[in-house]
């Protein structure tokens, strides 16, 4: 799954477009490195993303193409 999308559906980022924007501005990183939108994620990658002065840190435990919004938090696990 697309990093972009991936951080739409578990809601972690509330628009793709958002999420896309963040991603070009290098303010996501998977794994310590940069990335783009276009990363695919599995399952074990760490995202971490910074806005203004917080950073926010995430494990990917599942990538599930829809998902509920109860359901969204069971996408990753917060480090």
């Amino acid at each position: 799954m697309r990093l972009d999308k991936y951080l739409k559906v578990s809601r972690i980022i509330k628009r793709r477009t958002v999420a896309n924007e963040a991603c070009d501005a290098g303010r996501v990183t998977v794994n310590g490195k940069t990335a783009k939108a276009g990363l695919d994620i599995k399952p074990g990658d760490v995202i971490e993303i910074t806005f203004g002065t917080n950073t926010s840190k995430f494990e990917v435990l599942s990538t599930q193409e829809t998902v509920r919004k109860e359901k969204a938090q069971e996408m990753y696990k917060p480090l």
